[in-house]
């Protein structure tokens, strides 16, 4: 009897063969994917509200942009966290705590707009961002145990999800104000509210599911299966040899939420200017943010095929049509203003699918989850000065200008393209 007890589990329990990993892998992609379907409702009340919430207490439009800046600013900050959490303890417990930090940070919201606080409305905006770094660095737990050649993919599986909640979000404006008004608060906190609760279901989504958790799992596979989940195969060439790559791959990204936060930060309070409803920049802030989550499929199956190199110039060229096309809508069109917001839209999806991709790639699995982590605070910063300039921008020159600059600003990425074309060209 002890004997029997004591006996050893047989080796294929305790050893992750290649099939339990792809297994593993398709069960993470489906926690992630219902997860991010709550953290994307979480999403739209900064986007959609933010800024007509912060220029009613403050009474002030260049302010506007100060949401996306603090939202941003907030994200850089738990990027950190959650990427040395998520390096200490695996994925599961770093996206947890972002989320929660999320929900917090939205009840903040609805508590300072409530009670009248401005000072707890912008500390509430700060820690609300916690929120979108996880739902961003969700992309990465995707990667985990993805095959190097379908890391792409396996982004856009898990950025795809955020399309519903994100399109559905923004649209609950209206039914979320009803709310709010029912329990007398201001009706602009209505998806403040709706978003905390967004992200609590998140966080305990992943705490309850996402086992065993994809990071801690990769780190554990035996060398022969660890060339497959990204570590450094042996004899291969140290990270460094792939640094211009990495740089590309954080270039990308960073103009990208630079150009895209900037621009879709000043729309509503551009088309509240000029008279549209709270409905119709809804409208349009939904169609932009299906624009940034569901094309992913699409982006991430042209990535693995043509290479992230390609597909950074597509997000150059997309954000390009964007910008300009946004400066030159008449202010009375909603359907030109929408053309603009999903082609930017489209842009920053192609930049962060490519970018994670590029940078998944040249790092090692030992080290991934702190670099991504910085990565991403750079990403944060880029979205925090786009936020907080754009409402300064706006008011002191106005929108078309704001959008020729982010125009402008995407074409950075043709010579960094050829520039690290050039390096491997050399080094071949």
């Amino acid at each position: 009897m002890h004997n029997a007890a004591s006996t050893p589990r047989p080796q294929a329990d305790t050893t992750p063969t290649a099939r339990s990993t792809v297994e593993t892998q398709q069960r993470t992609l489906r926690i992630l994917l219902a997860s991010q379907i709550f953290s994307g409702v979480g999403l739209a009340a900064g986007v959609t509200v933010g800024a007509l919430l912060v220029q009613d207490m403050l009474h002030s439009t260049a302010l506007a942009g100060l949401p996306s800046a603090l939202l941003t600013a907030g994200s850089a900050v738990a990027a950190v966290s959650i990427g040395r959490l998520s390096h200490a303890r695996g994925r599961r417990p770093g996206l947890a705590a972002g989320y929660l930090a999320g929900a917090l940070g939205g009840a903040g919201v609805v508590a300072a707009a409530g009670l009248d606080l401005p000072a707890l409305l912008l500390v509430s905006l700060f820690l609300y961002g916690a929120g979108t770094a996880a739902n961003l660095q969700a992309r990465y737990a995707g990667t985990d145990l993805a095959a190097a050649g379908n890391r792409a993919r396996a982004v856009s599986t898990v950025l795809v999800a955020t399309t519903l909640g994100g399109v559905v979000g923004p649209n609950l404006v209206a039914p979320a104000g009803h709310l709010a008004t029912a329990l007398g608060l201001p009706p602009l906190t209505g998806l403040f509210l709706i978003s905390a609760a967004a992200f609590f279901v998140a966080a305990l989504v992943l705490i309850l599911w996402l086992r065993p958790d994809p990071l801690v799992l990769a780190r554990s596979l035996p060398a022969e299966d660890e060339v497959g989940v990204g570590a450094v195969p042996e004899g291969a060439q140290p990270v460094e040899r792939r640094s211009p790559d990495l740089w590309l791959g954080v270039l990308v990204m960073v103009l990208s939420q630079l150009v895209m936060v900037a621009i879709m930060t000043m729309t509503p309070v551009h088309m509240h200017d000029h008279g549209h409803s709270a409905a119709a920049s809804g409208l349009v802030i939904a169609l932009h943010v299906g624009a940034m989550y569901l094309p992913s499929p699409l982006t991430g199956a042209l990535t693995d095929r043509f290479g992230p190199t390609a597909a950074v110039a597509a997000s150059g060229l997309t954000l390009l049509s964007a910008g300009i096309i946004a400066a030159a809508s008449p202010d009375d069109s909603v359907v030109l203003l929408t053309l603009a917001l999903v082609l930017l839209g489209l842009g920053w999806n192609f930049g962060l699918v490519s970018g994670t991709a590029i940078i998944t790639d040249a790092v090692p699995i030992a080290t991934r989850a702190k670099t991504q982590g910085v990565v991403d605070v750079a990403v944060a910063i880029a979205g925090a000065t786009g936020g907080i300039a754009s409402g300064a921008v706006v008011a002191a020159t106005g929108y078309p200008l704001l959008a020729l600059g982010g125009a402008a600003l995407s074409l950075l990425t043709v010579p960094a393209v050829i520039a690290v074309s050039t390096k491997r060209g050399s080094r071949a």
